[in-house]
């Protein structure tokens, strides 16, 4: 199945993310303002409806195109194949991040995500295998990774119930959504002293990765037209739930959102157009999850060294040139690299080729 306009949406989701940091930084940080978002909030939050800030909107699309893309690979690639295909291109990178935020937060050129003004040994080490988000209070030192623990629970899920999408593929995202749903009711119904809040985070997050996994069903052909309305519904009642009761943090219009990026990507991701073959549109595809990894780690700092010398508008371009020269030293010397180096010894070399021109688009 060719998907020629994967890197657009990546390249979309990428500058969605992008924008919603820096708006919360700007408006609800600093309580300043800028141009370009007093004219994406009239055409995209008054004017389409979507979440304040944009907010979601480019996690929402990394995370279906994860769904629609890795469950091909699901499919194909045995559990062990699998695993050590996906722990070479998110690893790698994640853990040089996680040591780069924890180095940055001891020599005070950075906080935490979460509030503290510092991290202990125990839950500097505790980040490097993302536990220390379910700590009580959390301790984040890198913010965006959270969602790392949705794709990996996925990825999870797709290995138990390997079985079943190759025989009875609707069972697992509608299975997903039923489990979903009882740690939402858990969390919402036990004391609280027995509550995992971070479990409702990614159990709230899922079912966009299952709406991409079902859209690839669809395309595929592996699934009946009732079966795919069946398990569509299934994931957008946790998304009311997780709605209703409070989970998302991106306001009421998480649907509609959601409803509007699913769109977007069924219309797109087919596209094979002038600008899904753009250079421009591929550097920043190939380096989306790098750029997502460390964005926060430097934006902050360019801006506030930059915007009193030469203003608002040339201080968030150089912060956007700032973010990709850092993820394009990530993406070279650890991204790439790396995970050459594990397939390379934990694959057969036919697979690694195979998993570099099937897989490679699955990254953030």
């Amino acid at each position: 199945m060719d998907l020629p306009g994967v890197d657009v949406v990546r390249f979309v989701a990428v500058a969605a993310v992008l924008y919603s940091h820096i708006a919360f930084y700007l408006i609800d940080d600093l309580g300043t303002g800028w141009w370009g978002i007093d004219l994406t909030y009239e055409v995209l939050v008054k004017g389409a409806g979507l979440n304040q800030h944009l907010s979601s909107v480019g996690v929402t699309a990394f995370m279906m195109l994860t769904g629609m893309l890795v469950t091909r690979s699901a499919i194909r690639q045995d559990r062990r194949k699998f695993l050590i295909a996906r722990a070479a291109r998110l690893l790698p990178a994640f853990w040089v991040a996680i040591l780069a935020a924890v180095v940055l937060v001891w020599l005070g050129i950075n906080g935490t995500f979460s509030g503290h003004t510092t991290v202990s040994v125990s839950e500097a080490f505790l980040s490097f295998f993302l536990a220390a988000f379910f700590l009580k209070p959390q301790v984040i030192v890198l913010g965006v990774v959270w969602t790392l623990a949705a794709q990996i629970s996925f990825y999870l899920w797709c290995v138990a119930g390997r079985s079943l999408l190759r025989t009875a593929p609707v069972a697992v995202p509608m299975l997903g959504a039923v489990l979903c749903m009882l740690v939402l009711l858990y969390n919402l119904y036990v004391p609280e002293p027995y509550t995992v809040p971070f479990l409702s985070k990614i159990a709230s997050t899922l079912p966009t990765l299952f709406l991409g996994q079902i859209v690839y069903f669809g395309w595929a052909g592996l699934i009946s037209l009732r079966a795919l309305l069946a398990a569509m519904f299934a994931q957008i009642a946790v998304i009311v739930m997780a709605t209703d009761i409070n989970v998302y943090w991106s306001g009421s219009r998480y649907l509609w959102t959601v409803t509007v990026v699913f769109a977007a990507i069924v219309l797109v991701a087919r596209y094979d157009g002038r600008l899904a073959r753009s250079t421009v549109v591929s550097w920043v595809a190939t380096r989306s999850y790098c750029i997502y990894l460390t964005h926060t780690l430097v934006m902050y700092r360019i801006y506030e060294n930059t915007v009193g010398i030469v203003g608002t508008t040339a201080a968030i371009v150089l912060l956007l040139i700032g973010c990709g020269l850092v993820a394009e030293v990530l993406y070279r010397s650890v991204e790439v690299p790396a995970a050459h180096w594990i397939k390379s010894r934990w694959l057969a070399p036919k697979q690694v080729a195979s998993d570099e021109r099937t897989v490679a688009p699955t990254r953030a």
